[in-house]
């Protein structure tokens, strides 16, 4: 069933990609840009990117096969619709924004290999994508190299902070400290730690650690465990989890290992409400609509993850987002924390580059810092010096229908602080 989901997912992408490129051969000979005397094509870009007097031509490059296609497809999917959007209303300096996509295959030289085909060969104006650490660390020598902007919408681990990257998604104090404070309250005092095996999970559970032991009165972590992208087989570790009894499963599994990993705990009777019972819970980091969608609600209800959003927050601008994504990607389809992350990367490039006059990759890195987006469905976000978001933490409970019911939020929007003092 999860290869079906992800191959219809991916279809769609490919066929939705075929009918814009179609109606953008007929649109762009249409297209007429009334800020052309204002904004001359000579004056907007003066380092040779794909900008013309009608169009400006960006990038995305996610996976859409392989094991990360179940959390990746939404980014490509939300991307769309931003891109959508702002060619409604008039473009970007009145210029029609055309797009090339790359799939990354799930595969990090790939990722690499694309990503200088984007920025050598197509002159892209800026690229929207990744999600993996992993990905991004492939990525990065070769955006800073080539002196490309990255629209990076995933959640991570903090400790970077580059001029040719605009990180949409939140750092370790964000997520990650915010997250296991809320655990604390409730009364969890043993963690164990699981991820994947690559730079993000582990990094954040090195950071995780550092918190339950030096910040957490009587805390401490009883278990640690990773296991490969696409690792399918988890009775070894949940019978080490039996054992070990923990107050708090935290979980950060990633991509298609999360179907194998909830159905297996649900197979082995540890759930929800089997935890609820003994005072315990699992938290994750990881798991979103999007990775639900294929999981099955019924086999993660009663868990509880750390987001900046979910699907169900109840606020004007997502019940717009989540009213136009389904009215352009089907009923059926899901949003995730990540997917809105996605959605946020085209409208600030839109306004940074209406902020600088200007598509030059020097001119969107100086006037990225203080960009608002009133609009964005998770409430309200603002660019920061060090080109991360201010953005609010939640608390999401897991639901037999794939949504999350919200139970916990930040006060305020939590100022970014990818380098925080005795984590590094």
């Amino acid at each position: 069933m999860h290869c079906e989901v992800k191959k219809s997912i991916s279809a769609a992408i490919v066929s939705a990609a075929l009918c814009l490129a179609a109606s953008s051969a007929l649109a762009v000979e249409e297209w007429v840009n009334t800020q052309l005397e204002t904004y001359p094509t000579d004056k907007v870009c003066t380092t040779g990117l794909a900008v013309d007097d009608n169009t400006v031509t960006v990038g995305q490059l996610h996976s859409i096969s392989g094991t990360m296609a179940i959390s990746e497809t939404g980014s490509v999917e939300a991307e769309r619709l931003a891109i959508k959007q702002i060619n409604d209303m008039g473009g970007v300096l009145g210029r029609k924004i055309e797009i090339i996509q790359e799939d990354g295959a799930s595969d990090w030289p790939t990722f690499a290999e694309k990503a200088k085909k984007l920025l050598v060969q197509d002159k892209v104006a800026s690229v929207f994508g990744c999600w993996t650490s992993a990905s991004r660390k492939a990525v990065l020598p070769i955006f800073e190299h080539e002196n490309g902007m990255l629209y990076y919408p995933t959640f991570y681990e903090g400790l970077e902070a580059s001029k040719n990257v605009i990180y949409t998604g939140q750092e370790a104090t964000q997520q990650i400290l915010w997250g296991l404070d809320w655990a604390y309250e409730k009364g969890c005092r043993t963690f164990f730690l699981i991820g994947s095996d690559y730079i993000w999970p582990r990094t954040s559970n090195k950071i995780a650690r550092r918190h339950i032991e030096n910040h957490l009165k009587g805390c401490k972590v009883v278990g640690e465990e990773y296991y490969p992208l696409g690792h399918t087989s988890f009775g070894s570790l949940i019978n080490k989890v039996k054992l070990k009894k923990p107050d708090c499963i935290y979980s950060i599994v990633v991509g298609g290992s999360n179907v194998s990993w909830y159905k297996q705990l649900h197979a082995a009777g540890i759930t929800g409400d089997s935890l609820a019972k003994k005072g315990k819970l699992l938290l994750t980091i990881s798991t979103t609509e999007d990775e639900i969608l294929g999981i099955g609600g019924e086999n993660c209800a009663g868990f509880y993850a750390c987001m900046k959003y979910f699907q169900s927050l109840d606020n004007p601008n997502n019940k717009d987002f989540v009213q136009a994504f389904k009215e352009m990607w089907g009923d059926d389809s899901v949003i995730g924390d990540v997917t809105q992350a996605a959605y946020l990367g085209p409208w600030l490039w839109k306004y940074t580059v209406e902020k600088a006059g200007s598509f030059d990759i020097d001119a969107i890195a100086a006037a990225s810092p203080g960009i608002e987006f009133k609009g964005a469905p998770e409430g309200y976000v603002r660019i920061a010096e060090n080109h991360h978001l201010w953005s609010r933490a939640r608390i999401g409970k897991m639901l037999e229908d794939g949504q999350f019911e919200v139970l916990a939020e930040s006060k305020d929007l939590i100022e970014p602080n990818p380098f925080p003092e005795g984590y590094k």
